[in-house]
C-alpha cells in the first residue's frame, strides 16, 4: 500500500518531527504540510524563522524530514481533489464524531475497504479534522480506545494508524 499522508493544522513542530520520522520508517509515499502546521525548510519565511522551525521539527524528526516528499499546500480542497482524481483514496484518522460512518482500525474487514493508494488525514490536535474537509474524505478510521481519556497524541495516533494501514 502507498500513503500519502496529510497534515492539516497540526500545531506543533514536535508533533509534526515525530509524524515525519514515523512516516519515513513506514515509507510514506509524500507528505503534504497544510493550515498552519510548521514547515520545514520553508523558504517563505524569514531566515532566523525558518531556521527555528527547522531546528524544533530536527528535534524529533532526527533528519527524516531531509528523506521525505515533503511539500506545502495553501489549498488542501484542491490537493485533496487532485489525489482523489488520481486514484488516492482519502482517508481521515478522527475519533467521537458523530453522524460520519466510521471505521475502526482494528476492524476485521477493514482491508477490503481500503485501496492500495491511501491518502491519510490528520488534523488539529484537540479539534480534529477541519469539518470542511469532511465531504471529500472516503472513509474516516478510529484507533480504539480502552482507557479513560478520549484520545492519543497526533503523533503516536499517526504511527498506530500507519502501522496498521501498512498491515493491511
Amino acid at each position: 500500500m502507498e500513503i500519502t499522508l496529510v497534515l492539516d493544522n497540526i500545531r506543533s513542530c514536535y508533533n509534526v518531527g515525530a509524524i515525519l520520522r514515523t512516516a519515513e520508517g513506514f515509507g510514506v509515499h509524500k507528505v503534504i504540510l497544510s493550515g498552519y502546521t510548521p514547515r520545514v525548510h520553508d523558504q517563505n519565511l524569514l531566515p532566523y524563522l525558518r531556521e527555528k522551525l527547522d531546528k524544533e521539527i530536527h528535534k524529533t524528526a532526527l533528519g527524516a524530514e531531509d528523506m521525505l516528499d515533503i511539500y506545502s499546500s495553501d489549498d488542501i480542497m484542491s490537493e485533496l481533489e487532485k489525489l482523489h482524481q488520481q486514484g488516492w483514496q482519502i482517508v481521515g484518522l478522527e475519533n467521537n464524531i458523530k453522524n460520519v460512518p466510521i471505521c475502526a482500525l482494528n476492524e476485521s474487514d477493514l482491508k477490503r475497504k481500503l485501496t492500495d493508494k491511501v491518502a491519510l488525514v490528520l488534523g488539529e490536535e484537540v479539534h480534529g479534522i477541519d469539518y470542511a474537509l469532511y465531504d471529500i474524505i472516503d472513509l474516516f478510521l478510529e484507533i480504539p480506545m480502552k482507557g479513560q481519556k478520549e484520545s492519543f497524541n497526533v503523533s503516536v495516533a499517526a504511527g498506530i494508524a500507519m502501522y496498521a494501514l501498512c498491515l493491511n
